[in-house]
């Protein structure tokens, strides 16, 4: 099959072990980003399977009008950026393994650091060391404190592993089924909502974006935080409702927000009010970029473009594609 990947800034797919499941197949890696619809579906004209580097492209009903010759998208997670309904209309089938059995250690690690970044200021403390002032201030330890996770999934689950074993008191909420499942694996839950967001020194947001999650995090939930909190979401930016970022913002509560997720990727403002808000950690969704990573997510994908130049396509998202 002639299979073009796309968004793959940095070159890395084709150095890793995982690439070679795809020596069958004819591949082009694109390393650039193309927004204008005309100018993409010429590129990928020819294609007959697109692979997906996260959400890095949108795939609309204009850009499958230009790929006559597309039978597959094989991706990995949730889909927000692709119009499933016109992937059908095209009769172009969607792959996406929804179950993967693995955390995002990448991920997870990340959300870490950040809570070591935020708790030692360690921006301003690198800051203030290059312009020749010294400490900065006075940061925290994470021992004893209290860390909020919502939603019990598999990469809060492995956060609240690293927690532990700094000292931290870990409580949950979520979803009425995900509070269930952390109750009966005997975790702690907060008494209520807001208590979660009102008593948590730390709170991680882990949860996927769908249209039940989208606006999970009100702005009451933001403004319940202790000014000296932090909050830290390396999920997805859309799980906060409109206008909830900025409003903590601007009213110091929590004091300190650490973020790898934004409504709008990739910036590239360099004067962007939020980036360079001096509560803000941003970083630029790394949370999964990693070598080992990015192996392990991409050998899911790889399988199922294998599968369906076998004849048997796994992880169907809209198997009517093919009737």
């Amino acid at each position: 099959m002639r299979v073009h990947i796309l968004d793959d800034w940095f070159d890395t797919l084709r150095g890793l072990p995982g690439f070679r499941r795809l020596a069958a197949h004819d591949v082009t890696v694109w390393n650039d980003h193309l927004t204008d619809m005309d100018a993409l579906g010429a590129r990928l004209r020819s294609a007959e399977a697109l692979i997906l580097f996260r959400e890095r492209t949108q795939v609309s009903a204009d850009l499958l009008r230009h790929l006559p010759e597309l039978r597959l998208i094989s991706q990995r997670s949730v889909y927000p950026h692709i119009d499933v309904d016109a992937c059908t209309e095209h009769r172009v089938l969607l792959c996406s393994n929804l179950h993967a059995d693995t955390p995002s250690i990448a991920t997870a690690e990340l959300t870490f650091a950040l809570f070591l970044a935020a708790a030692r200021q360690l921006p301003q403390q690198i800051a203030s060391l290059k312009r020749g002032h010294w400490q900065f201030g006075v940061g925290q330890t994470l021992q004893g404190q209290w860390l909020g996770l919502y939603g019990y999934g598999r990469i809060a689950k492995q956060v609240a592993s690293y927690a532990r074993a700094f000292g931290m008191r870990v409580w949950w909420w979520g979803s009425e089924a995900g509070r269930a499942r952390a109750e009966a694996d005997g975790e702690i839950l907060a008494p209520s909502r807001v208590a979660f967001f009102g008593d948590s020194d730390f709170v991680s947001l882990h949860v996927r974006l769908k249209p039940t999650t989208r606006g999970l995090i009100r702005t009451g939930d933001m403004l319940r935080m202790k000014p000296g909190a932090v909050f830290v979401n390396t999920s997805r930016s859309r799980l906060l409702a409109p206008g909830a970022l900025e409003s903590a913002l601007k009213a110091g509560r929590p004091g300190r927000i650490a973020l790898d997720v934004f409504d709008a990727e990739p910036i590239t403002d360099t004067n962007d009010p939020i980036i360079h808000h001096p509560s803000v950690i941003a970083t630029p969704h790394i949370g999964f970029v990693t070598e080992q990573e990015l192996d392990l997510q991409f050998a899911d994908i790889y399988d199922q473009v294998n599968a369906f130049a076998a004849g048997k396509p796994i992880n169907m998202i809209n198997p009517e594609a093919l009737r």
